[in-house]
């Protein structure tokens, strides 16, 4: 497996981000995710996007994070939002999800951002104990989502690199 930086716009990432909408819709027979990206938001230091390749220059995985800061949808100052996160699902359970993860939260920390933030839903209980084995912990609710139901809303505090 390969981790590579990309842009949200990349032909790969749009590829995934299609399949994982998809699999929103199957989860919870809406339009998918509605929050409002642009492929700006995850160029760096403000954001990293990342796809995972397998052994054959497949694009398997994703994962993102963008730079938030306090505003009236529930953000604080220092924030750092993942977005798409998703695997195939015959990549899954391989760490890969895990290692992107990780790097997000390297590369958040060492962009300055004081805490990791995302949004996921009960229909997703796979993301959720992903997270929550990574030491993620309810926050308070944020983003278009924050009134709805099913919606959960996790962060860890980010350490800062050595140095």
């Amino acid at each position: 497996m390969e981790i590579r930086t990309v842009r949200y716009d990349d032909p790969d990432a749009m590829k995934l981000d299609g399949l994982v909408q998809q699999e929103y819709m199957l989860r919870y027979g809406d339009e998918g995710d509605a929050t409002p990206m642009h492929p700006t938001h995850f160029d760096p230091p403000n954001g990293l996007y990342l796809l995972a390749y397998d052994e054959h220059g497949e694009a398997v995985a994703s994962g993102g994070w963008r730079a938030q800061d306090a505003s009236p949808e529930g953000h604080e100052d220092g924030d750092a939002e993942i977005k798409r996160m998703f695997v195939l699902p015959a990549a899954r359970g391989r760490g890969i999800a895990r290692a992107i993860l990780a790097e997000l939260e390297l590369s958040a920390a060492a962009a300055g951002r004081r805490r990791m933030v995302l949004e996921t839903g009960t229909k997703q209980p796979e993301a959720i104990a992903l997270y929550t084995s990574s030491g993620y912990l309810p926050v308070t609710k944020f983003g278009i989502y924050r009134h709805e139901e099913l919606s959960r809303c996790l962060g860890k505090p980010l350490v800062p690199p050595a140095g």
